[in-house]
């Protein structure tokens, strides 16, 4: 009994305690005034950009002037004649006059060096080692003793391609609107099958033009 006489006379106590003024007083200060020429600045990165319209593209010419630069291998006429025809596919034509067109085109091509693998999986016996024509024993096995498996060979090797790249870009603000390459085998024997090379690699390289 006496335990919660002192509880009950404690109470008070604590309530009060809870009550008296709090020490923290908050405080801010104003901000500073905005610059003069905030009124007048344009922030650009506050708007998305606007989405381009392809199709007032409707000509083209070449960028600074210049032709394609070839390679050892291909005529720079060759690469010219293709890109127009790509082009012309696209429905981009030839810009009158001598004047600019509405695209600037840069294109030129290359020829580098890649690696290919290539897996061969021959069967393995592990008790007789590989079969000498990659055959396989009776019911997978080697007339009925052992086991065999499939163990895969890599082998790497050098080739050589040809790449082409192809350049596009506004004429009146420079900008670029595409930039795009491909490649194909450099291996090609008769100047025919080079040229049909050389024109696959174009029309890979502006597959996705105009982009959706």
């Amino acid at each position: 009994m006496p335990y919660r006489l002192l509880c009950l006379a404690v109470l008070p106590l604590a309530l009060a305690g809870c009550q008296g003024s709090n020490p923290y007083v908050a405080s801010s200060r104003p901000l500073p005034p905005a610059p003069a020429q905030a009124a007048s600045t344009f922030d650009a990165s506050a708007y998305p950009t606007p989405a381009r319209d392809y199709g007032h593209y409707r000509s083209w010419s070449w960028r600074n002037g210049q032709l394609p630069s070839g390679s050892v291998d291909t005529d720079p006429g060759q690469l010219a004649d293709a890109v127009s025809g790509a082009l012309d596919q696209h429905g981009l034509r030839p810009a009158r006059g001598g004047g600019p067109g509405d695209l600037l085109v840069s294109a030129d091509i290359r020829l580098e060096k890649r690696l290919r693998q290539v897996r061969d999986y021959d069967a393995y016996d592990p008790y007789y080692g590989p079969y000498p024509y990659g055959g396989v024993g009776y019911g997978g096995y080697r007339h009925g003793y052992g086991g065999y498996a499939s163990v895969p060979i890599v082998r790497t090797y050098e080739v050589q391609v040809m790449v082409v790249r192809i350049d596009l870009y506004d004429a009146r603000s420079g900008q670029p609107v595409w930039s795009a390459s491909a490649e194909s085998g450099s291996d090609k024997d008769s100047p025919r099958e080079r040229e049909s090379a050389l024109r696959d690699s174009v029309h890979k390289a502006l597959n996705g033009y105009p982009p959706s």
